[in-house]
């Protein structure tokens, strides 16, 4: 099997607390892994040392065969992409958001391909020049998770990227990330307490007291 990640002998230390021990884990490339476990068991911690946000006390996180600490910073989180339970829109005005993929690439911002993406997402193109004081929290949470797909990263990491919204939002945000594993092939790692996204899941990592419990 074509592992994307592998996860090897990490651990996460704060102050004196072991928040994670001695994880090992491997990751098919183009599977869809959700993490479950009690709150506070590590899930987010290990999210965000694959993610390359904080580094890991000792271990190791391969990526596509190469550990991720060789891979340039900025390149590496347009290829691992981290979607937060609170997402925040920056800037003036949705295009703000959805045009700084662009940027970061040196490219011009595609008005047509990103009112594309906001019709995946149930929006119009007139959202691209709403100001961001005037979007819903549902809303809030769509343009954000597009901002991390306008150029699919080969991960995608989502981090309870549903609680707070309603039936809806969770619908169509689930289907997006649906879509976007089983279309573009992009690998999925979601960390959930929903039970109804527990229960649909197809593979599922149990995360208790820092260590891995089951695969």
């Amino acid at each position: 099997m074509d592992n994307i990640i592998q996860v090897k002998s990490l651990n996460y230390q704060s102050g004196d607390q072991s928040i994670l021990k001695n994880i090992n884990l491997e990751i098919a490339r183009d599977s869809y892994t959700t993490f479950i476990g009690p709150s506070g068991s590590g899930k987010s911690t290990l999210m965000r040392i694959i993610a390359d946000m904080i580094t890991a006390t000792s271990g190791q996180v391969i990526f596509n065969g190469k550990d991720l600490h060789e891979y340039e910073p900025t390149a590496y989180r347009q290829k691992v992409s981290y979607a937060f339970q609170q997402p925040t829109l920056f800037g003036k005005t949705v295009k703000d958001n959805l045009e700084f993929p662009y940027l970061v690439r040196n490219q011009e911002f595609d008005r047509a391909k990103v009112a594309d993406y906001l019709e995946m997402v149930n929006l119009n193109e007139s959202y691209i020049d709403k100001s961001v004081n005037d979007v819903s929290g549902g809303e809030k949470q769509r343009i954000a998770l597009l901002r991390n797909l306008i150029f699919p990263p080969e991960v995608l990491i989502t981090d309870e990227v549903t609680t707070g919204l309603d039936v809806e939002n969770k619908s169509i945000v689930r289907h997006l990330i649906d879509k976007f594993n089983q279309e573009y092939n992009v690998t999925v790692l979601r960390v959930t307490h929903d039970d109804t996204e527990i229960a649909a899941a197809s593979h599922t990592v149990t995360i208790e007291n820092g260590e891995v419990k089951d695969v």
